[in-house]
């Protein structure tokens, strides 16, 4: 096909693929990216113009997920794709955190990137398949884009790291490690992991970094063979606004004493978030107010510049307190913890709860235990999936003093709650051990940073709390980063201020034995192997603080459960039984619940789970369960009762019945019914009278034989 470009590349089992020239080509760069059976198709669309009024970034990204991809058709009433699932959102925040960093400070034009996944295989999940070609789409558009950023996945199995592992390998392995980065620094880290030591994280990350480092050369290469075809746009070249220096050099005279001055003032009286944020506002509005008042100028473009260097001048103080006095705006030193409290069973009637507050971020979890039938269904572009631990996080607008509207969880909310859930996942004990589903909701009550690790801390004590059995506790913690040319320096527990005015958030979760979940974020063009590995050990030394306290509220989990918390009681029977419990089109099992009001679940292989609050209704049920799968005991006497009378013999039912249901019953024959000669069997017995009889056995239709004479020969 003409004017069509195709490169591909070898990555790790298979090769990655990216075309551009034959889809999408009214979009500013479009790339169709394949690897295996996965492809997906990713374009860029840049705006001309920048957006008037805005001090962020107007990035969007979102990811698209078809059904089609995977051959299916959308559940539910609605058969088409509706708003994204979780999935499509943390994907979508994967190619936004390390794409973000890598443009012009000031740039305001919008940018809107989508991948649509068009085809999907589980051994090649489309994720990374999504970062790359929408990296790629970005540097072929004519956005100032300082990438190309590539990413790969990383496995680790049997003391080997994996790229791009496959679905056998991803469900061995220690760590599902996601890396994204430039060639020359890793910009993005997300990871779970089976409680693997710091020093494999490291290396994982690096190993990872090594063919991100092959990868962003492709994407170079396939953009200058594209630039040859006609394919490829342009750059536009990026001119910041051009500013008077005798002015800004003004502004700055008459702002930077004022704001040296303020920093004295917040660190002797200690300020916490909110005054110290209205006394910085409040010190701006004054200077701009008056200072404009003397010049004469009430309005204009000179004020906006006056604003932005405030806030860069701001910024700049509170970054030089950190580098050249070691002191952070709190008084802390750079590898202190906020102070920590923990409380639990804070919550009467819940199944667990626990309020973990550290400096102002404060958070309350909240665990509720469920039957299997409360697990979560997953049916998206993969194989329908369920999930028995769920975590949630909620983020309202009062956690920082902000009066807005309650709305359905944001991007930020899933993906904290991800986080989160990943945390603890590889703590929590088997579904054979502890037989129930889990939801932990974590409520962040105030907000200066890290709510996302203090729900890691809530939720391990909550779940403690609930008598729910963990390998270890976990506890998690916010690392930062302030880096001025060669001057470095790495925080420990940022707050709000930092994470904001600082070059990183390295989030780190994990028992005392090693590391759960990682999170990291850069606001510059990376960082290297130093940093990360100092990062690493800080961060285990802040975890280990965190947990000895989290270890003096509570350190084991509950012996009993929540008197409020279902009870559940599994046991095993015959895979045969299955249909008669279950009822024709579902009766018995309804009625069963109906009268009960339990729970029960039954997988194909017999194992039965009954599930209430009432011990005294669990019982209830198992009975009726064992009555139905009772068997006939050849040999065994029974007390019966005469069902019907004929002239050959009377039916009996030795075992009866439930709601309705036919029991078991047999045949005794009028030569059976008695020690001596019958000649008519209403002599010896009538309808609904209750005889003893005997279970013969089975004749050659499987009907059973039953003695009344046997019966009464053992009785004596």
């Amino acid at each position: 096909m003409s004017n069509v470009l195709v490169k591909e590349i070898k990555l790790g089992a298979s090769t990655l693929k990216l075309e551009t020239g034959r889809m999408a080509k009214l979009a500013d760069g479009a790339v169709l990216g394949k690897y295996g059976d996965s492809v997906v198709l990713a374009t860029a669309a840049v705006a001309k113009k920048p957006r008037e009024g805005f001090d962020f970034f107007p990035l969007t990204v979102d990811v698209d997920e078809k059904m089609y991809a995977a051959g299916k058709i959308p559940g539910g009433f609605i058969k088409r794709e509706g708003r994204p699932g979780e999935r499509s959102i943390l994907t979508a925040r994967l190619i936004d955190r390390p794409i973000r960093p890598l443009f012009p400070d000031g740039y305001k034009n919008d940018i809107h990137i989508v991948a649509t996944i068009l085809s999907v295989e589980a051994d090649n999940e489309p994720d990374i398949v999504a970062m790359n070609s929408a990296s790629a789409a970005l540097h072929l558009s004519s956005a100032p884009f300082l990438g190309p950023i590539a990413a790969v996945r990383v496995g680790y199995i049997d003391g080997k790291f994996i790229i791009n592992p496959d679905l056998e390998q991803r469900e061995q392995s220690q760590i599902n490690l996601t890396v994204a980065g430039t060639s020359d620094a890793v910009m993005m880290v997300e990871a779970g992991a089976n409680i693997v030591p710091e020093e494999i994280m490291l290396e994982g990350i690096l190993f990872g970094h090594e063919a991100i480092k092959e990868l962003t050369a492709f994407i170079e290469e396939f953009r200058k063979e594209a630039l040859a075809l006609g394919l490829c746009k342009v750059k536009r070249e990026y001119v910041p606004e051009e500013k008077d220096q005798a002015v800004l050099e003004d502004y700055t005279d008459f702002i930077k004493p004022e704001i040296d001055k303020m920093i004295e003032e917040i660190l002797i009286d200690n300020l916490a978030k909110q005054p110290r944020d209205e006394k910085i506002s409040a010190l701006k509005e004054h200077l701009s107010s008056s200072y404009f008042a003397e010049a004469g100028e009430v309005e204009g473009i000179r004020i906006k510049w006056f604003n932005e260097l405030f806030d860069k001048l701001e910024k700049e103080a509170f970054r030089d307190l950190i580098l050249e006095r070691e002191l952070r705006i709190d008084n802390r030193k750079l590898t202190q913890v906020r102070p920590i409290t923990c409380e639990v069973d804070v919550l009467p009637r819940t199944h667990g709860s626990a309020l973990f507050t550290r400096g102002e971020t404060q958070i309350l979890s909240v665990v509720t235990l469920g039957a299997n039938s409360d697990e979560q269904i997953i049916d998206d572009i993969n194989n329908i999936s369920s999930k028995r631990y769920m975590h949630h996080y909620n983020f309202p607008g009062f956690s920082v003093g902000e009066a807005k509207p309650m709305r359905s969880p944001g991007r930020r909310e899933i993906g904290h709650g991800n986080l989160a859930e990943r945390a603890l996942v590889p703590v929590l004990p088997s579904q054979e051990d502890f037989p129930y589903v889990m939801r932990v909701v974590s409520e962040a009550l105030s907000s200066n940073g890290s709510t996302s690790m203090g729900s890691v801390c809530g939720s391990s004590l909550s779940l403690m709390s609930a008598g729910v059995p963990l390998v270890g506790q976990v506890s998690g913690i916010a690392m930062g980063l302030i880096k001025k040319g060669d001057k470095i320096a790495i925080l420990t527990d940022i707050q709000g201020m930092e994470d904001h005015l600082g070059d990183m958030d390295f989030k780190v979760a994990g028992t005392s034995e090693g590391v759960t979940a990682l999170q990291m974020d850069i606001k510059i063009d990376g960082i290297n192997r130093e940093i990360l590995q100092t990062a690493l050990e800080h961060a285990k030394a802040g975890r280990m603080h965190i947990m000895n306290i989290m270890n003096q509220t509570l350190s084991t989990a509950r012996e009993q459960l929540s008197p409020y918390a279902p009870k559940i009681i599994s046991f095993e029977i015959d895979p045969d039984k299955i249909r008669e419990i279950i009822g024709p089109g579902g009766k018995m099992i309804k009625r069963i619940i109906e009268e009960t009001g339990v729970d029960i679940n039954i997988d194909d292989s017999g194992r039965i789970e009954i599930a209430g609050v009432e011990q005294e209704n669990i019982d209830k049920a198992i009975a009726v369960v064992n009555k139905i799968c009772e068997e006939v005991e050849v040999g065994k006497v029974y007390l019966g009762k005469v069902k019907k009378v004929t002239d050959f013999g009377a039916f009996v039912e030795i075992i009866e019945g439930v709601y309705g249901s036919s029991g078991k019953e047999g045949l005794v024959h009028i030569s059976a019914l008695d020690v001596k000669r019958v000649n008519k069997v209403e002599d010896v017995v009538s309808e609904g009278d209750e005889i003893l009889v005997k279970a013969l056995g089975f004749d050659d239709k499987g009907r059973l034989k039953l003695s009344r004479k046997e019966a009464m020969i053992d009785r004596g």
